[in-house]
């Protein structure tokens, strides 16, 4: 084939074919099976360490199987939802002759025992699959007599040396030089291929195989990028789960975000798949470490538009799309003070479903062996008063439920309820001495988190619990209060500060532990501003704190009312708001990560929330639609403003009054409270 013949696709083909070398035994296996020989494989397990070449080895089975004319169909276990439900639905529709190729299987590890014993037996005889992960198959997998001809194990090592060599002269790297590379990288195919990216042009430098030598490659290689934009769009890459052009436009600018997606896709360490592109593992997590101790500060700004970019898609997503999000705000989170509470390395052994009639005696049993009878008594009330407040946590392997959550939604207190529940009534005592619902708000109540192995305790199925926690959090229109129950306050109490949830109420229980009820009142805190409040934090293990001694405005009610009209007067006038006394009010310094030069940006959210709060009670809609249309649509003038909202002037004037004394009597709750109140979940 001619690097001049043919299609786009027909000359990428030619240059992956030019620079793919070795694996010559390991691709013989391959054509065995495609060719459907009677003493192949059906299914291929190819493993081994990070970078050593085993998603290159997968294009290559694809590029091969297109040539025989069989479809291809592309999984890839960083990206996939990591349950049968959602690898099922990667995989729906295929040919009966399709090639399945899973990639990165490490990510989802925990569904290997469902894939052989369950997914891959139901696929047709014509089906190849070829899987590829870091770690090996299990014994339980490699012993069963009936996969030992049906499974080709495929340990991927480096390559060899004339193979090393080679790739390093594809690479353009000077013959002075490949010898002090080959030193340094061996056979390793990542670490041969970024150290082909600064030596290309001869650079001499000599290497010394140690474990910092890669960190200084990468080094090297962000050095060269062509400007501070595509330096920006790299660290991105790295710091996020996958990267779309979406996320690139919320953090490079609308006008370079495509730019940058394609030169990032173009590095010899990126790979994409559906739900975007994404980093090599250890080139991200060089690159991420590196930026973290440099500029501290531009990596949290950098963090911060992540974080909010992913927040308004988990906000506006479908359910299904938006526990995605949900995800890969939690995987931002995996360093600093609250990483040990976020870093989950191994998924799939456990899934989340919804409660089915078959469950009810599994609940009890989970309840009776974490609890008592006392509390059994209580899910057993639970159960048949809210049962949509159950989901259920599977194994995955066998379906059966080993762990399971209770998250009530509560809009008023009953009598029954209370006296059944000793929790809720302590709840609701909380709530109405603190501060009660208004129409149409609710509270919501993480009664119980079972999961007897690791009773309250970090582990994969409590990280699924709190995604489910996090999703309602921010998807839940008209939520007031927040309450998490854990019988173990110091382990948890360092996140439920991070999380703005403050012990309200502890309640012994008849099996010995004491219960800590944590609660966050969400009308105090805008949501549009909870990801600056949860910043990652330094590199050291210490837990981040509020920034103290920010010059801060006192200033009365009078003057803060009279402040906050202005400043919505004022709210497309950067240069108004910036001066005004309010960015130096205690609502705004007291936010964890106050720098004077974004207090400008945080008033105008927290103005922009407390007036978005309103459309919440449908009492005060009105009042959200006048100042909306007032304050936020441009309008020339108020007069404008009432014919917009087809509203006599008279009843407009009184609507725009009353919505601002309730914008005003909102921020003045903030202004004063005792701490500042949080925001949600990562």
């Amino acid at each position: 084939m001619s690097k001049d013949s043919g299609s786009l696709a027909d000359r990428l083909r030619w240059a992956r074919e030019r620079a793919f070398v070795g694996r010559s035994e390991e691709i013989a296996v391959f054509r065995r099976a495609l060719a459907g020989e009677a003493d192949a494989a059906a299914v291929i397990y190819v493993h081994g360490p990070g970078g050593v070449g085993k998603s290159t080895l997968l294009r290559r089975f694809a590029d091969e199987s297109r040539d025989a004319g069989r479809p291809v169909v592309e999984v890839n276990g960083r990206l996939v939802d990591p349950s049968p439900a959602g690898f099922e639905s990667e995989t729906a529709g295929s040919p009966v002759d399709a090639v399945l190729l899973i990639d990165a299987f490490e990510h989802c590890q925990g569904l290997e025992m469902w894939l052989y014993e369950r997914f891959l037996p139901s696929l047709p005889q014509q089906t190849l699959v070829v899987v590829a992960g870091r770690e090996g198959p299990s014994p339980s997998w490699t012993s069963q007599l009936a996969w030992s001809e049906l499974l080709a194990v495929v340990p991927l090592g480096d390559l060899d040396p004339s193979d090393a060599e080679r790739l390093l002269e594809l690479r353009a790297v000077a013959p002075a030089v490949r010898a002090q590379v080959l030193a340094f990288a061996g056979g390793h195919p990542l670490a041969l291929s970024l150290a082909a990216s600064v030596a290309a042009d001869g650079y001499g430098a000599r290497w010394a195989p140690t474990p910092d030598v890669l960190t200084f490659l990468l080094s090297q290689l962000v050095g060269e990028v062509p400007t501070q934009v595509h330096r920006l769009a790299l660290e991105v890459a790295a710091h996020a789960m996958t990267t779309t052009e979406g996320l690139l436009r919320a953090v490079v600018g609308e006008d370079r975000g495509a730019e940058m997606f394609t030169w990032l896709r173009r590095l010899p360490v990126a790979d994409w798949g559906r739900q975007g592109m994404f980093l090599h593992d250890l080139v991200s997590d060089a690159i991420d470490t590196d930026l973290r101790w440099r500029d501290p500060q531009g990596y949290e700004e950098m963090h911060r538009r992540v974080g909010h970019h992913l927040l308004e898609q988990a906000r506006t997503a479908s359910p299904a799309a938006a526990m995605v999000a949900i995800r890969e705000l939690s995987y931002i989170k995996r360093y600093g003070s609250m990483g040990s509470y976020f870093q989950m390395r191994r998924e799939g052994d456990f899934h989340e479903d919804t409660l089915r009639p078959g469950d009810h005696d599994a609940v009890r049993r989970l309840i009776v062996q974490a609890e008592g009878p006392e509390s059994a008594a209580i899910v057993d009330f639970w159960l048949e008063r809210q049962p949509e407040a159950f989901w259920i946590y599977r194994e995955t392997v066998t379906g059966e439920p080993v762990a399971f959550m209770t998250w009530l939604r509560l809009s008023e207190p009953r009598a029954d309820e209370t006296a059944a529940d000793p929790v809720l009534a302590q709840m609701w005592e909380h709530v109405g001495r603190t501060s009660p619902l208004r129409a149409g708000e609710h509270a919501m109540l993480a009664r119980f988190f079972i999961y007897p192995p690791a009773y309250y305790e970090i582990s994969p199925v409590l990280h699924l619990m709190q995604l489910r926690v996090c999703a309602d959090w921010i998807r839940s229109a008209g939520l007031a209060w927040s309450f998490i129950i854990s019988p173990y306050p110091r382990l948890w109490e360092q996140l439920m500060e991070h999380l703005g949830h403050e012990a309200a109420t502890a309640l012994d229980w008849p099996n010995g532990h004491t219960y800590t009820l944590f609660a966050c009142d969400w009308r105090t805190t805008p949501l549009s501003i909870w990801f600056d409040r949860t910043q990652p934090g330094g590199l050291t293990d210490e837990a981040s704190t509020p920034t103290t001694g920010a010059p801060t405005a006192t200033l009365t009610r009078a003057e803060f009312d009279a402040a906050v009209r202005d400043a919505l007067r004022d709210w497309h006038r950067e240069d108004a708001i910036a001066a005004s006394p309010l960015c130096r009010a205690r609502m705004v310094t007291i936010q964890p990560g106050y720098v004077a030069e974004h207090a400008a940006q945080m008033l105008r959210e927290l103005l922009t929330d407390a007036v978005d709060s309103l459309s919440v009670d449908p009492r005060e809609a009105k009042l959200h639609r006048v100042l909306a249309t007032t304050y936020f649509h441009r309008v020339p003038n108020q007069m404008i403003a009432a014919e917009r909202l087809s509203l006599p002037y008279s009843t407009y004037r009184r609507h725009r009054q009353r919505g601002l004394e309730r914008v005003c009597e909102l921020l003045w709750k903030r202004e004063t409270a005792e701490r500042s109140l949080p925001v949600s979940h990562l």
